[in-house]
């Protein structure tokens, strides 16, 4: 199996200005997320930023840096602009991994890569853990995924899905945000409109399902750590780390 990884990583966050550069512990938190990269199989690593604060970081780390438009709505517009400029062939695929997250596991990155690799029916490959809390059901901060007994994606929504009407025993699933890509989709999505269901519940991922591209889903070989949204996750990933 080989595959591109892409990091990409902006500098104008809302609720965290300046979040790739953040110190964690002695180093800052796109290097962290780096490491995490360089420990996977993956036969290219390299982030694409829109700032060259990001880009000295990055470069002075030992990584490829490429820069990307300011203008990129999400990471995947920004890992298309890479692959497009790096003309990667259609048939290679390309994991992305946020800039915001320092504690992924690395055999997670291999995991959803190999999964596209095996199903040529795929267009995307993407992650998600069991999900049994009820509260966390009903919390539209955590996305959930339903899919089909082939394990390509049904839904994804911010609501309780499925909602257990009767009972509290129930099975969910939360979706997490890494994906793998052909270059081919990234292409294809590129030219396609925003949906309804995708501005409804602001998830980008629901795009691919509106225009029929299946996303093969699989349960997560690991438990990657909180990702870094705020200040207040950033203080509980320096904990994290601290105690390690």
């Amino acid at each position: 199996m080989t595959y591109k990884l892409v990091i990409p990583a902006r500098f104008a966050s809302s609720r965290l200005p300046g979040k790739p550069l953040k110190q964690l512990q002695n180093q800052t938190m796109i290097e962290h997320v780096i490491d995490k990269a360089l420990k996977s199989n993956a036969e290219e690593v390299l982030v694409a930023t829109d700032d060259d604060r990001i880009k000295e970081v990055v470069l002075r780390k030992g990584v490829a840096c490429e820069m990307t438009s300011m203008d990129h709505q999400n990471g995947t517009d920004r890992i298309t602009e890479v692959a497009l400029k790096k003309a990667w062939p259609s048939d290679t695929i390309v994991v992305n991994l946020q800039g915001d997250e320092p504690l992924m596991v690395p055999s997670l990155l291999d995991q959803v890569a190999n999964m596209l690799e095996l199903d040529s029916n795929a267009a995307i490959a993407s992650l998600c853990l069991p999900l049994h809390d009820f509260d966390s059901l009903q919390n539209p901060n955590i996305v959930k995924v339903v899919f089909n007994k082939n394990n390509y994606a049904q839904y994804f929504s911010r609501a309780a899905i499925p909602y257990p009407r009767d009972n509290e025993k129930f099975t969910a699933y939360r979706h997490l945000g890494l994906y793998a890509y052909r270059v081919s989709t990234l292409k294809k999505l590129l030219t396609l409109n925003p949906t309804e269901h995708e501005q409804t519940e602001k998830l980008e991922q629901l795009r691919a399902l509106d225009y029929g591209l299946n996303i093969k889903m699989a349960i997560a070989n690991g438990v990657p750590g909180h990702g870094v949204d705020t200040p207040e996750d950033l203080a509980r990933v320096e904990r994290i780390l601290n105690s390690m």
